[in-house]
């Protein structure tokens, strides 16, 4: 509650002051993330390798038959699993989207996480940076019994992801933006969102989420499993 609580406060503020209050906020919390990323992201590129040499060995598949069901190129999955590479997010969702899991699934099986708890404290949210746009990931909730799943994400000015129809084939999503703008291109239709507007997605569709200004956006994701 945390999370909501410092949100309904930051949209309470006046108009004179609300995006300046916002882009401080997004712009503190970046150089606290960047303060744990270094440390962060080698554990992770660790947990992330071992997760995915684990899901295919656990289905049998060879290296060829993950890059054939995922559409990642065979030597691109053998350097991650021997952790010669840092999957950008587009290859991380691919290769959940072959294991059917959600990319949030997939990192919280790296990470290890106790399933025990139904409360997800600050302190124990996964973080992940893409190392292809740099934007920051923060699993604010998931759970395997539970269907709802939040994600907050940091988006560096100037930066965009590109994500498949596939990883959206299993799963009903909104983008709520919290400092903006931020552009959505949703299988060629454009959404452009300031802080404050909330987009439900359609059906499965190619999407580019942009982030075309000049300050750092954050958005949430809210998605459901089907």
């Amino acid at each position: 509650m945390r999370l909501l609580d410092d949100i309904h406060w930051l949209l309470g503020v006046s108009s004179g002051g609300k995006a300046e209050c916002l882009n401080l906020l997004v712009f503190m919390h970046i150089v606290h993330y960047d303060g744990q990323m270094d440390t962060l992201e080698d554990d992770t590129s660790t947990a992330i390798a071992r997760r995915v040499r684990l899901e295919r060995d656990a289905r049998g598949w060879s290296l060829a038959e993950l890059a054939s069901k995922s559409g990642v190129a065979k030597a691109t999955i053998s350097k991650i699993e021997r952790e010669e590479t840092s999957p950008t997010a587009v290859i991380l969702v691919r290769l959940a989207g072959a294991f059917d899991l959600t990319l949030a699934g997939l990192l919280l099986r790296a990470e290890g996480h106790d399933d025990a708890s139904r409360v997800m404290r600050a302190a124990q949210q996964p973080l992940w940076r893409d190392p292809d746009s740099g934007y920051v990931r923060r699993q604010v909730y998931a759970r395997p019994d539970h269907p709802l799943e939040i994600v907050q994400v940091d988006m560096p000015p100037g930066q965009r992801v590109v994500l498949p129809a596939s990883s959206y084939a299993h799963i009903r999503q909104a983008i709520w933006v919290q400092a903006g703008p931020l552009s959505v291109n949703e299988g060629g239709e454009q959404h452009l969102l300031e802080a404050g507007d909330c987009l439900g997605f359609g059906p499965p569709s190619e999407v580019t989420i942009a982030n075309e200004g000049t300050d750092a956006c954050r958005y949430l994701v809210v998605l459901s499993r089907s």
